[in-house]
């Protein structure tokens, strides 16, 4: 996470998944944004979907609104909206800048753990996602990356996870199902549920206690987001044999 993409229609929507997958607060929410210092991209200027009021509102209107009069009275855009604002009810930040150096990063998660004993699920936001080949852990860049180790340390604390993933270069679908199985394989879980948004794809990995509760709510994005967030639920070849 950058504090340049805040608002942006990416924004727009993974607020809204974060809301309706808590119901509004009534599940704790840590939010780890693994911020990372702005750049010279131009990411995160898709704004334009504010001025369309018509198309965009009805998914989330309070939500909406929130963005809408945030970008039209500030210039500098800063997560610290986000968590000041109330749009995320319930929830807790781990704010501190996330750097490459593999010490710094290792106190860094120290720190997020320390945030959640009174947490049902935990929403990692690297820029990037889930770990790559390329990007060894401690290396340059690997601030943009969330580590396999990482998950599967908070999950093994007992807490749900949703993680923030961008597309690779592979077919979507492919791309989606592989990645949930190894969600499955590494955390050792029976299924995972996807979001999938027009650009990037979030994965949920459940406790087993609250699996019911997030199919339900997962039902309720899809009731309320459309085709802006696609859901599908991931099961393993064992699990898909017992139904």
């Amino acid at each position: 996470m950058k504090n340049q993409y805040v608002a942006d229609i990416n924004d727009y929507r993974k607020y809204g998944l974060l809301r309706t997958l808590a119901c509004f607060g009534e599940i704790r929410t840590c939010i780890c944004w693994m911020l990372t210092p702005d750049d010279n991209r131009t990411d995160g200027k898709f704004t334009d979907y504010l001025k369309s009021s018509a198309k965009w509102k009805h998914y989330d209107p309070s939500l909406f609104d929130c963005l809408e009069e945030y970008l039209n009275k500030e210039k500098k855009r800063e997560i610290r909206f986000i968590e000041t604002s109330g749009i995320l009810p319930n929830a807790i930040f781990h704010s501190d800048t996330l750097t490459d150096g593999p010490r710094e990063r290792f106190h860094y998660f120290i720190g997020l753990h320390k945030l959640l004993n009174e947490v049902d699920l935990i929403f990692f936001d690297p820029d990037n996602g889930l770990e790559i080949k390329s990007r060894l852990y401690g290396c340059k860049n690997s601030s943009k990356y969330l580590y396999w180790n990482e998950v599967k340390d908070v999950y093994e604390a007992g807490k749900s996870v949703l993680v923030y993933q961008h597309f690779r270069r592979e077919t979507r679908e492919q791309f989606m199902e592989r990645l949930a199985l190894e969600f499955c394989d590494r955390l050792s879980v029976s299924e995972v549920i996807s979001f999938r948004t027009p650009h990037v794809v979030f994965f949920l990995a459940s406790q087993p206690e609250h699996f019911t509760y997030f199919r339900q709510r997962s039902a309720a994005v899809s009731d309320k987001w459309g085709q802006q967030i696609t859901v599908k639920v991931h099961e393993t070849a064992q699990q898909r044999r017992r139904r």
